[in-house]
């Protein structure tokens, strides 16, 4: 398909184009959380499938995307978007607590948004990875958003005295990759806790990354 096909112009049913095109998006997005989110997933989807778990046209899918790729890069995108409005509202809100409970809101909100929903979990920790370069690129690029979110957290605690003072770019990488591999496990059945004892840790291993032992405040 070598573009998008034209989608209708005008007013219908009370409705202008754009109030149109807005639900037929959005409809397609809902169907896609829950054929890509769930098994098979990604791999095994087809326009047709998708166009009629939204029940809509395939014609209609062509007015809105070119490729499934392209479905699947907006719910990756609006699944972390989802995830970071909840963390800094919470971020927000903590403001002027200790850097140990800081922490634990910002954890807590994060793990409660991603796992309200298995589905998110599947979309932005499985089924994106390895799909293309191009999706590869804009998966670590949205890792790169969070890293800079978690130095950026650091930074304010190195100039409060309540961390250590150095780079963490690196340190904030390996750790997404440990909150991502712990929460993807415990949503899927892998890991014996409860969602607060995994946040817990989560928040032990931020803090022993931020006051290592041989540091004094």
């Amino acid at each position: 398909m070598a573009g998008r096909l034209r989608a209708p112009t005008g007013r219908y049913a009370g409705r202008s184009a754009e109030e149109r095109q807005a639900e037929r998006r959005r409809r397609f997005l809902d169907a896609a959380l829950g054929l890509f989110g769930d098994a098979p997933g990604f791999r095994a989807g087809t326009v047709a499938a998708l166009s009629e778990a939204a029940g809509l046209s395939t014609r209609q899918f062509y007015e809105e995307f070119r490729t499934l790729e392209d479905v699947l890069a907006v719910l990756h995108l609006q699944v972390n978007d989802w995830a970071e409005r909840a963390v800094r509202s919470a971020l927000a809100d903590a403001e002027g607590l200790p850097l140990a409970e800081r922490a634990a809101v910002l954890f807590r909100a994060y793990a409660a948004n991603v796992t309200a929903d298995p589905r998110r979990i599947r979309i932005t920790f499985v089924e994106i990875v390895g799909v293309s370069p191009r999706l590869e690129e804009q998966r670590l690029a949205r890792r790169a958003r969070w890293v800079e979110l978690i130095c950026a957290e650091a930074r304010a605690a190195v100039a409060r005295g309540e961390a250590a003072p150095r780079d963490y770019r690196i340190a904030a990488t390996a750790f997404i990759g440990s909150v991502n591999g712990l929460l993807h496990d415990w949503s899927a059945g892998w890991v014996d806790a409860t969602l607060d004892e995994v946040t817990d840790e989560l928040v032990r291993q931020l803090l022993g990354i931020l006051r290592p032992r041989d540091w004094t405040p």
